[in-house]
C-alpha cells in the first residue's frame, strides 16, 4: 500500500510550516535561547487561534475536526521549527481543560519521572509534589523531576515521534545544503564519498521513520505506534550527530541551529515513557501475535 498525502493535508502542512516560519524564524529561536525557561505566551495564542491544539476536537465543539494523520503532520513541523513548551501535553488537554484548545492555557503533565515547563504550566496533570528542578541539556526545555511516573498514551508518543521526525528532515536538509555549498580541494565536500555515505544514511534513515510514523497515523495500531517512535528517535539523534560530522568545527558552535536539534532530540527520548519503554511495548506486541 502506498501512502500519499491529501492536496489538504498538504496545504496543512505548508500552512503550518508558513506560520512557524513567519512567528518562529530564526531571529526568534534566538531570543528564546537568550531568555531560558521564558514561554512566548503570545505565540502559544497564536498556535491555538491557529487551531493547532484543536486540530482533533470535533467541529461542534470549536474544534477543526481532523485526524491524527493531519495532527502528525502539524506537529512534524513544529519540531522542524523547533517551537519550545509542552505542544504536546496541551494538544491532549484540548477537549478537557477549559483554555487549551485556544492556548489560553499552557498545560504539562508528569511522564517517567519528568515534567517538562512545570514553572511556565497553568495546568499540571499528574502528581508533581516535590518536584526538583534539573539542569536541562536543551536550553528551550526546563525540567523538573519527580519520583512519580503518569501512564504513557500512545498519541502522545506517537506526536513525540512527529517531533522527532521534523528534527531529523531538519538536519538532513542542512547538512546536505552545507555539502553542495563547502567547498574543500577546490570542490564540494558532497563530492567527497564519506560525505556522501553520511548525507545518503541520513535521509534512509528519515524517510525510514516517515514512513513509519504516517502509516502508524492511519493504523493507531500500539506496534505500529512504538515501531515509529524507535525509528524517529534514531532519525533524530543519528541525524543530528552526522550532520554534525558533515559540518566539521563549525557545527560545534552556538550560533549554529544544529545543537539546539541534538538537544531537543536527547530531550525527546526520555518523554512519554522513554526509548526502552517503546523496546518493552513493541516485544510485548510482537510475542503476542507471532505472525
Amino acid at each position: 500500500m502506498r501512502f500519499q498525502l491529501t492536496e489538504d493535508q498538504r496545504a496543512l502542512r505548508d500552512g503550518v510550516r508558513g506560520l512557524l516560519g513567519r512567528r518562529f524564524g530564526a531571529q526568534a529561536l534566538r531570543a528564546a535561547v537568550d531568555k531560558p525557561g521564558r514561554l512566548d505566551r503570545a505565540l502559544w495564542r497564536e498556535l491555538g487561534t491557529a487551531g493547532f491544539f484543536a486540530l482533533r476536537l470535533p467541529e461542534s465543539r470549536d474544534g477543526v475536526g481532523l485526524g491524527l494523520p493531519e495532527t502528525v503532520l502539524a506537529f512534524e513541523e513544529a519540531g522542524r521549527a523547533l517551537v519550545p513548551g509542552p505542544l504536546v501535553a496541551t494538544h491532549l488537554a484540548a477537549g478537557a481543560v477549559p483554555g487549551a484548545a485556544t492556548g489560553e492555557a499552557v498545560v504539562t503533565t508528569v511522564g517517567n519521572g519528568l515534567v517538562e515547563w512545570l514553572e511556565e504550566a497553568d495546568v499540571v496533570q499528574g502528581d508533581a509534589a516535590g518536584a526538583v528542578p534539573l539542569r536541562s541539556v536543551d536550553p528551550l526545555t526546563p525540567l523538573h523531576q519527580v519520583s512519580t511516573a503518569g501512564a504513557v498514551d500512545p498519541v502522545a508518543v506517537l506526536l513525540t515521534a512527529s517531533e522527532q521526525l521534523g528534527s531529523a528532515t531538519r538536519v538532513c536538509e542542512m547538512a546536505a545544503q552545507h555539502a553542495r555549498t563547502r567547498e574543500q580541494f577546490g570542490r564540494p565536500i558532497g563530492a567527497f564519498q564519506a560525505v556522501k555515505h553520511l548525507c545518503a544514511e541520513m535521509l534512509v534513515r528519515t524517510e525510514t521513520a516517515r514512513v513509519a510514523l504516517y502509516a502508524a497515523a492511519v493504523t493507531a495500531d500500539p506496534a505500529d505506534i512504538h515501531t515509529a517512535r524507535l525509528l524517529a528517535d534514531e532519525a533524530a539523534v543519528r541525524g543530528a550527530r552526522d550532520c554534525l560530522q558533515v559540518h566539521g568545527g563549525m557545527g560545534f558552535t552556538w550560533e549554529f541551529e544544529l545543537h539546539l536539534h541534538m538537544k531537543r532530540a536527547w530531550v525527546r527520548t526520555h518523554r512519554a515513557g522513554e526509548v526502552t519503554e517503546s523496546e518493552e511495548c513493541l516485544a510485548a506486541e510482537l510475542l503476542a501475535h507471532p505472525n
